[in-house]
């Protein structure tokens, strides 16, 4: 079983020309972004700026954030506000299945914050919401990438009592800068939930990893085994980007040919579907996971 990968980088002083985006184009996309806009609806492909929102619209896909935009965890890579959260709209569930019809969405990812102020770590609105989709969306499959809800079981249960078709949870990094890119995250705790998730019977799970932050070649190798070993079907590999000057800074940019490669290794080692590229994200061709 080939373990190597190409070490070829570009160093990060300018953004090479495979990191270039073309501008979303086409009929369905400019249908959803016209309903987007009349009805105010919420997706985490516009407020995220997505490099890949014209693909995945045009094959009916879209992302949608619950529990509100305000993180109780200040991770270094992501740009969402970190602070005290609001508190819980319970009218979320209905008001995101609504949205989902009005876009006639055919597949839906389901993301949210981390509420580590809450009880149950939001896990309630969590299942209220899939329910919800569920009722009024009774052909649209499922995504949910959660949170880590710490670890507690009885959170992770209330997922896999109202089974979506895909549960994903990121580990993000690898285990060396997982204190540093996540804080309060811990590598050993997030690769439990995704092998409970797993045992307890879910479908399909997913995790994924950014490149870029300064890991090693054997320790993105070791952490695609370490996926694997906790069950782990789908993994995406993309390019961290930083979001603005007081996030991590980007050490390198991967090339084509070593997201190719991993892509390669990862498939040897059993993964059922492995997204690698540089504008890779959690939910790109998301879709294609639940086959």
């Amino acid at each position: 079983m080939s373990t190597t990968a190409p070490e070829s980088v570009i160093p990060p002083k300018g953004k090479p020309k495979w990191l270039r985006v073309k501008l979303p184009t086409g009929k369905k996309y400019t249908q959803l972004r016209g309903l987007v806009d009349t009805y105010n609806l919420h997706t985490i492909c516009t407020s995220g700026s997505c490099p890949n929102m014209g693909e995945c619209w045009g094959e009916g896909t879209a992302t949608f954030m619950i529990l509100g935009n305000v993180c109780t965890r200040s991770c270094g890579f992501c740009g969402v506000k970190t602070g005290r959260p609001g508190p819980v709209d319970w009218a979320e569930p209905e008001k995101v299945a609504r949205s989902i019809k009005i876009m006639d969405i055919k597949h839906a990812v389901i993301t949210s914050v981390d509420r580590d102020d809450l009880k149950d770590m939001g896990s309630i609105l969590w299942a209220e919401t899939v329910k919800a989709i569920r009722r009024m969306n009774p052909n649209t499959t499922l995504e949910t990438l959660i949170p880590d809800f710490q670890g507690i079981e009885k959170h992770l249960d209330r997922i896999l009592e109202v089974a979506p078709e895909v549960i994903s949870h990121n580990v993000e990094t690898v285990r060396r800068l997982t204190r540093e890119v996540r804080i309060q995250a811990k590598y050993d705790r997030s690769l439990g939930v995704l092998r409970y998730l797993k045992d307890q019977g879910a479908r399909r799970t997913k995790s994924g990893i950014m490149l870029g932050l300064g890991e090693t070649r054997e320790e993105v190798v070791q952490t695609l085994h370490d996926l694997r070993k906790a069950g782990v079907d789908v993994v995406t590999i993309g390019q961290y980007l930083q979001p603005t000057r007081k996030h991590l800074p980007v050490t390198e940019f991967i090339t084509p040919e070593q997201f190719d490669a991993y892509r390669e290794i990862g498939l040897e080692l059993g993964f059922r579907h492995v997204e690698s590229g540089a504008l890779v994200r959690s939910s790109y061709h998301a879709h294609k996971h639940i086959h």
